[in-house]
């Protein structure tokens, strides 16, 4: 399928307007699902030049719109939060003319931006706003601990010090909130159903399955997959990989499959 981008400004963004950019398929209907996705960076990054998941994710058939988050307040917590859900209550409340009424809307992200999902999922449930139909999280970072025994990983794809990094950072601010790390989230029933990815030579993938865990025991319906190793899947955020990237059919189809299963819902 054709894919169509354009760069925009969403102007009724209660933080300040936002520069965005949509990916779309050509043959993509009005009522296409929409998802709302924040890019990956260590919470340190901008706008990428590319986004394969972006890409991947409008072949499937959805509307993707990928904000420069960071850019209105700045990258330390709560001010992507606070960003990242006035943008989905902008898509909400269908005032930016993406989609129409029967669109479904997704939050996602990977990485950092996986973090920042989540945290907009848990604002959602606990402010009511009912209009989120589910959230997509790839290889969330989610833990400011890094205690995880899949981090020892992380040195070999030249992470470790990233994150740690990007950690410091974005709870520069003086605040730990479940909101800036939603794997300390005691209460996490209610909030919309997720769909999780990892890989098996991912650093992250102990703390996206504890998270998936968590999820499933607070009685969030979960779906979740891992990739071989070899497909490249690191690469998604910027870790050094020598394969070739091979994992976009794969989360085309997990993503398809989960958009649909909402739907029937």
């Amino acid at each position: 399928m054709t894919i169509l981008m354009k760069e925009l400004t969403l102007e009724k963004v209660a933080t300040g307007p936002v520069a965005v950019r949509v990916y779309e398929g050509a043959a993509n209907t009005a009522d296409a699902p929409v998802l709302l996705f924040f890019h990956g960076g260590a919470f340190t990054g901008t706008l990428p030049k590319r986004s394969l998941f972006a890409e991947t994710a409008a072949q499937a058939g959805a509307t993707v719109v990928l904000p420069d988050y960071n850019a209105p307040l700045g990258g330390i917590f709560p001010k992507p939060l606070e960003t990242g859900f006035s943008i989905f209550s902008c898509l909400a409340q269908k005032r930016a003319g993406l989609g129409n009424r029967k669109s479904k809307l997704f939050v996602g992200g990977v990485e950092a931006g996986a973090n920042v999902a989540a945290a907009v999922a848990l604002k959602a449930r606990d402010h009511f706003a009912d209009e989120l139909d589910g959230q997509i999280l790839l290889s969330p970072l989610l833990d400011p601990y890094m205690a995880s025994a899949s981090m020892r990983e992380a040195d070999a794809l030249g992470m470790r010090e990233r994150w740690s990094e990007g950690w410091s950072h974005y709870l520069s601010g003086g605040m730990c909130h479940p909101y800036a790390a939603p794997c300390t989230c005691s209460r996490l029933s209610g909030v919309a159903p997720a769909l999780v990815l990892t890989s098996e030579d991912d650093p992250l993938r102990d703390e996206t399955f504890g998270y998936a865990a968590a999820l499933k025991a607070s009685g969030v319906d979960v779906h979740q997959h891992v990739l071989p190793a070899g497909t490249g899947w690191p690469s998604i955020y910027g870790a050094k990989s020598n394969d070739i990237a091979s994992w976009q059919a794969c989360a085309a189809r997990q993503f398809a499959d989960f958009v649909h299963a909402i739907g029937i819902q």
